[in-house]
């Protein structure tokens, strides 16, 4: 088996819901800047929610790195929103009632959606028998997914790697060996009260953003020294007047805080350590594992719900007509649009965009992966992201 060798560089994608569509453009790019039969750039691999299926896709091609970039493409770009949860209104009437009905019963999880397709989807595309493979041949190092036990409040990453990689402890987060299936992936997406909590175990799993209070331990603890991070983040500007807020906009801003702050405040957190570390002499250093994270941060450069707003339309009636009732619609200020959002035409703005968004990057990516910077695309080529 070939040995990795330092320094290991680690992929961190986090959640988002359609919004991972993003990650996928800028992966996309990445790969451009490798030959075709190369295998993952990052052997480390760390995913949360929608980001956490992503990188599990990207474990099950771990030797070719372009083959699974162009199986997760193809998915996203065909998506739609009745591949992830059931959209009519009737099977959306029929879940309501049911947790109405059963709201007592310690066994029914709440939840706003049935996810029942996205597991059907996964059971379908996924090979996840292959990373164990991939792990045996050194092709990768360890894939972990974030999800939050209900039971113990507290962020668990799952993990399945080379077998000297010993678990952790921390104050709210864990590190657990195991096989990664798809009942961790449907617990690490499981988005609060909008899809069901997932039993694994003795113990009720959902979104792993939710009690991630520092996403880029789980990487550090698995020894890398670089960390590669989409971000989807979305920027946007504050909305005037003094309206109160509705309940669907409430749910855009928890969702934005779930899914970025902690990210954001984690990634500040780095580097005052790194500046603390280069105060340090080097003889000290020496002396203790004192060693210091480089990162890199893509994030989106548009408004991803204003993209959104452009495909409302394309929502089915039952969603829309779930949305309005909390008050989503076409002219909508909220950002919950752009989580639930999974049509083909919306995920493939955001591929495009992603791709545009790392090519005018490149420079910075190639410095971090070390790769020649000679080379590089020019920045109206971004215009054909959608070439195969």
């Amino acid at each position: 088996m070939d040995e990795i060798k330092p320094p290991l560089w680690a992929l961190q994608l986090s959640g988002g819901g359609g919004r991972a569509a993003y990650q996928i453009g800028v992966l996309k790019a990445l790969a451009s800047f490798y030959p075709r039969n190369h295998g993952l750039p990052f052997p480390i691999l760390c995913g949360t929610s929608a980001g956490a299926i992503n990188a599990a896709a990207l474990a099950c091609y771990a030797g070719a790195f372009h083959k699974g970039i162009r199986k997760l493409e193809w998915i996203w770009r065909n998506f739609s929103s009745d591949q992830v949860y059931y959209a009519d209104l009737w099977p959306i009437i029929k879940t309501v009632a049911h947790q109405v009905t059963h709201r007592k019963d310690p066994n029914v999880a709440p939840c706003l959606l049935d996810n029942a397709p996205l597991k059907t989807l996964m059971e379908r595309v996924l090979p996840l028998e292959k990373i164990e493979r991939h792990i045996d041949s050194g092709q990768l190092h360890a894939l972990t997914i974030a999800a939050s036990s209900y039971r113990k409040p507290c962020c668990v990453n799952f993990y399945q790697g080379q077998k000297h990689i010993a678990p952790w402890q921390r104050h709210r987060r864990k590190g657990i060996p195991t096989t990664i299936s798809i009942e961790h992936l449907m617990a690490s997406s499981a988005i609060p009260l909008v899809f069901p909590s997932v039993l694994i175990g003795n113990e009720h799993y959902g979104d792993g953003a939710v009690h991630q209070l520092s996403p880029l331990s789980a990487p550090i603890h698995l020894g890398a020294k670089r960390i590669f991070i989409i971000n989807l983040e979305s920027p946007g500007e504050p909305v005037p007047g003094r309206r109160a807020p509705n309940s669907g906009v409430i749910t855009g801003h928890l969702l934005d805080a779930v899914f970025s702050d902690a990210l954001s405040s984690d990634l500040e957190r780095v580097a005052r350590i790194n500046a603390s570390l280069a105060l340090i002499p080097h003889e000290r250093r020496v002396m203790q594992p004192l060693t210091t994270v480089e990162t890199m941060t893509i994030k989106p450069s548009e408004n991803l719900d204003a993209i959104a707003l452009r495909h409302y339309d394309k929502l089915p009636k039952g969603i829309r007509t779930l949305l309005k009732f909390i008050g989503v619609d076409d002219s909508s200020e909220s950002s919950l649009l752009s989580y639930l959002m999974f049509e083909g035409e919306y995920c493939q703005e955001l591929i495009e965009l992603g791709f545009r968004d790392a090519i005018e990057k490149q420079r910075q990516m190639k410095l971090f992966f070390d790769l020649p910077v000679e080379t590089q695309w020019p920045s109206s080529s971004a215009r054909s992201a959608n070439s195969t």
